[in-house]
């Protein structure tokens, strides 16, 4: 479910990246006097400005519905809930090798002149 949130909310981004380029900005009018010829292209003078804004309310809508089930979806799913108490159960220190009321191996000298462990 929530790889298809995933998707449907990528669709709407590039929807309203591409539908927010489409339109016109206030200083298009300018560029259009001067022979652009672009003003009534595909959608006729005004029909662009209503469907263009339409449909980018439409999409900024789905983008904003899908990012708040998205972030609904991460902060109610299974399992760590923090990332410090993931990590805190992830470190575990490790046990002693020797009990702490063990006795320290002893150091004999040998015949060579240099010390050695002798395990007990």
């Amino acid at each position: 479910m929530e790889n298809l949130i995933t998707i449907i909310h990528v669709l709407a981004a590039a929807g309203v990246i591409g539908l927010v380029l489409l339109q016109h900005g206030k200083g298009a009018d300018m560029g259009a006097a001067f022979g652009s010829g672009a003003s009534g292209s595909l959608f006729g003078v005004s029909g662009s400005t209503n469907f263009l804004s339409k449909a980018t309310a439409a999409c900024v809508t789905v983008f904003f519905i899908t990012s708040l089930a998205l972030a609904y979806s991460a902060s109610h799913r299974a399992g760590n809930s923090s990332v410090v108490k993931a990590a805190a159960k992830a470190v575990e220190v490790a046990p002693a090798a020797k009990p702490l009321d063990a006795k320290p191996a002893e150091v004999k000298p040998t015949t060579s002149g240099t010390a050695k462990d002798v395990p007990n």
